[in-house]
């Protein structure tokens, strides 16, 4: 198993706040759970699909006992449609951060993470008509019509399979007339400087991801998932921020007829595997800092 096997919760300061990464499935809320049972504190998501109420079962979130059991925060705390960005989380965690308890934050959403110990640049909202555009563009053309009009030093940086951000970016130049990357280059203070917590990466061994990640979604489908899918389907708009979970286009087209479960399972599991492989890549060139470990047994 890839990272430091002899991590241990003692060796972390209690003073300060802790921030867990790692990809999906790879045992981060677990972590969470013990160094706030051993250390105190609150768990904090920094997961962007862990915010909508609408989706405990398939995003993963903590179970309600576990809420229960330790304080959580921003967890599925926003309905489907509202607003939210790495600009809302940062503004909803900033108080967190001034106590009084010591917040432990988890999540996968790298661009959270790095927003928080790196700082963020200040982009004006995206009007709603640059918006439709690109919603529009992005269905007709597909993400590649979008990433073809970047700016060089925005295209250079993105990741070219994440067409949410080839989107954001795309709205980006579009509204302001300067790319992302510029943006990004002219970033403000980190609310938590790196020297200000501790910084845990979980780094698991692929194959043994990948089968975690296939028994969970299994476990998911049995445990409701497809009950909190059938709930959403009215309001269904698969380009939404709240629709993007993992597996929810996949359980949709079971739910339409479109497919037998047996194959929306294995498409969605196909889904998670892939996303959880360019978690890793994003944290490998964008967390050298952190602190690898192994996932909690």
């Amino acid at each position: 198993m890839a990272g430091n096997t002899l991590f241990s919760i003692d060796e972390i300061d209690p003073e300060k706040p802790v921030l867990i990464a790692g990809p999906t499935a790879s045992g981060k809320s677990a972590l969470a759970l013990a160094i706030a049972g051993a250390q105190g504190g609150v768990i904090v998501n920094a997961d962007a699909l862990q915010v909508w109420d609408c989706w405990r079962v398939l995003s993963a979130r903590p179970s309600a006992g576990d809420e229960a059991r330790v304080p959580h925060a921003l967890y599925g705390h926003l309905s489907r449609g509202a607003d939210w960005s790495v600009g809302h989380w940062l503004r909803a965690v900033a108080p967190l951060l001034a106590g009084p308890a010591r917040p432990i934050i988890v999540g996968g959403t790298g661009l959270y993470l790095g927003a928080l110990t790196e700082g963020l640049a200040v982009i004006p909202a995206v009007p709603a008509a640059v918006r439709a555009e690109a919603d529009a563009l992005i269905a007709g053309a597909g993400p590649g019509a979008l990433l073809a009009g970047l700016d060089p030093a925005t295209a250079a940086r993105i990741d070219p399979q994440n067409p949410a951000r080839i989107q954001r970016a795309w709205e980006v130049l579009r509204a302001t007339g300067r790319g992302l990357a510029d943006w990004q280059d002219d970033t403000g203070p980190a609310l938590l400087p790196p020297g200000a917590c501790t910084r845990l990466l979980i780094e698991a061994d692929r194959d043994w991801l990948a089968a975690r990640i296939d028994r969970r979604l299994v476990a998911m489908v049995e445990g409701g998932a497809l009950d909190e899918v059938r709930a959403v389907l009215p309001d269904w708009q698969p380009g939404a921020p709240w629709a993007r979970a993992i597996g929810a286009a996949e359980l949709v087209a079971y739910l339409g007829g479109e497919v037998a479960l047996g194959d929306a399972v294995a498409a969605a599991q196909a889904a998670t595997r892939q996303y959880a492989k360019r978690q890793r890549t994003w944290f490998r060139s964008r967390m050298a800092g952190w602190r690898r470990i192994a996932p909690p047994s």
